[in-house]
């Protein structure tokens, strides 16, 4: 089980992609995302991801933040996916907020965990103590992650989204379970921690 100290944040990692197609090979491609709020956060970003060939240099700002928190970060990518940002309409259960895995068809599982050291595949994706924190409610975040050859073409081609975790519905300075209950991906952590606050397509 996974235990918390301050906070925890999660997602959802599924299959391997198909073959990726050919037509980024060979040049550099800059995408870039405006990271837009979900779950009527206050909170705006902007990414930047730069391929070259199966490198990937992630450059990320995001504020308005739950301070001091950590706040998972992810490149999702699903080839069932819509490859957008979730809606209000996706909201399956009704109950007037988004969880991660209401957002998965939108934005696909995840592929590449924005971790700050050490590994950064999906098997990160529980990593709390290795995602960055929001010292005064901002991340500034820059990394250059190896992936494969496929999924760097799949973000290359514009189906890449950064989705970042983690909000304070009840307004108390931490993750708890009286924010939201328990979150739908492993009972043990609160919705807040594991609840999707920003979202937007690199492309």
């Amino acid at each position: 089980m996974l235990t918390l100290t301050a906070a925890g944040a999660v997602g959802v990692s599924l299959s391997n992609s198909s073959a990726a197609p050919s037509a980024h090979r060979g040049a550099d491609v800059t995408t870039n995302a405006k990271l837009d709020p979900l779950n009527n956060s206050a909170a705006s970003g902007h990414a930047q991801v730069t391929i070259s060939g199966s490198n990937l240099k992630v450059v990320l700002n995001a504020r308005r933040l739950l301070k001091g928190m950590p706040h998972a970060e992810h490149i999702h990518f699903g080839p069932k996916a819509r490859h957008e940002c979730p809606s209000v309409r996706d909201d399956s259960n009704s109950d007037h907020r988004l969880n991660t895995a209401e957002g998965t068809p939108a934005y696909g599982p995840v592929r590449i965990s924005l971790t700050t050291k050490g590994d950064t595949s999906p098997d990160s994706t529980l990593a709390v103590n290795r995602f960055p924190t929001a010292p005064k409610g901002r991340i500034s975040y820059s990394r250059t992650i190896h992936v494969k050859p496929a999924l760097a073409e799949r973000i290359a081609a514009g189906k890449g989204v950064l989705v970042i975790h983690g909000i304070d519905y009840n307004h108390n300075g931490k993750y708890d379970f009286k924010g939201a209950g328990k979150s739908e991906l492993d009972p043990s952590l609160p919705a807040e921690a594991t609840d999707p606050v920003l979202c937007g397509r690199l492309q």
